[in-house]
């Protein structure tokens, strides 16, 4: 196995739906979940403006290739924040994007007071759930439960 050396990422919290995010989603989103659909402007639009939400961007060199979004919320125990739909760009993998991506997070939800950042990641996802431990997240012994909506 070649190792390839951590290329430069530079992450940003975005602002705005450009039509370069339009693009980019277009690109990650099936490469996240194959029942996810398109987002247009208008819906990341309401992504990047909900109060909540930190919509996070990695670029190499210059191009968007991967993006993670930063729930904050707080609840009576606290601040707390969860970490989402983190996804890199397959030809980007294993280059650090992904680690850039949730240190960023990291430090933002730490800069806003949360007292837990949390993340949940299927088991089949082995070179993530090495990235979020050697990260210092820990496995909790927990449950997820979810309930769809007709």
């Amino acid at each position: 196995m070649v190792k390839v050396p951590a290329m430069s990422v530079d992450v940003e919290v975005v602002r705005a739906a450009t039509d370069e995010l339009v693009k980019a989603f277009g690109r990650l989103l099936p490469q996240l979940s194959r029942s996810a659909g398109a987002l247009d402007a208008a819906a990341l639009t309401a992504l990047v403006t909900w109060p909540g939400n930190r919509q996070l961007v990695a670029r190499a060199d210059g191009e968007i290739v991967g993006a993670l979004t930063l729930v904050l919320f707080p609840i009576p125990t606290g601040l707390r924040a969860w970490i989402e739909d983190v996804v890199v760009d397959e030809a980007a993998r294993g280059m650090g994007v992904g680690a850039a991506l949730t240190r960023e997070a990291v430090r933002l939800a730490r800069e806003a007071g949360a007292r837990t950042v949390d993340l949940t990641s299927r088991p089949s996802r082995a070179a993530a759930n090495r990235l979020y431990e050697r990260l210092g997240f820990e496995l909790r012994d927990s449950k997820v439960y979810r309930l769809a909506t007709p």
